[in-house]
């Protein structure tokens, strides 16, 4: 009850301040596999949500939060919690300090195509979409994901996320996702 609580008193102060925007949230959880869970339940319960990098002063020791629409928080929180997935904070995105960092970089390089997520990069030929590279991170799952992915066409390869069990599986994956959204929906 304490965390609902808090939400409650959020609102308060919107309403007293009124200088806030009331459009979306960000959910700070306590690590990287607490994100990663919370999205997934998220997803398959219908929520419009983006993983985002938490600004630096709202870190808490995970490099990932989740970004949602204010109007859903109480449902959300309902969510989670059967799945005993509780925020560490819920924090209104009310100025540019609590701006949420893109965790994507995408760069041209002409005939190919790098994306970046987190600290993971992958590389796509264009024309082909053939995986060329795959770079980053440090995990132990790297080099296998490097194996099983390089010469593989994009739209006909395992999902990372299928093959990996760590936060540079999970990245990489996150990459995947969105080269499949730049690449293949031409």
């Amino acid at each position: 009850m304490k965390f609902l609580e808090k939400v409650k008193n959020i609102f308060n102060d919107f309403k007293k301040e009124k200088k806030y925007s009331l459009d979306k949230m960000l959910l700070i959880f306590e690590n990287t596999s607490e994100v990663i869970k919370a999205e997934k339940v998220l997803k398959e319960n219908g929520f419009k949500i983006k993983v985002v990098g938490p600004p630096s002063s709202v870190r808490k020791g995970c490099d990932l939060a989740i970004e949602v629409f204010l109007i859903e928080i109480l449902r959300i929180l309902e969510v989670l919690k059967k799945f005993n997935l509780v925020p560490l904070e819920c924090l209104p995105l009310s100025d540019e300090t609590l701006k949420p960092v893109d965790i994507f970089q995408v760069k041209n390089l002409g005939e190919y195509l790098m994306v970046r997520a987190a600290n993971m990069k992958i590389t796509i030929h264009k024309k082909t979409l053939k995986i060329v590279n795959i770079s980053g991170g440090g995990c132990p799952d790297v080099p296998y994901l490097a194996a099983k992915l390089i010469g593989c066409f994009l739209n006909h390869c395992p999902e990372p996320k299928d093959l990996g069990y760590t936060l540079c599986g999970y990245a990489l994956h996150l990459a995947y996702e969105k080269a499949k959204e730049l690449l293949c929906s031409e």
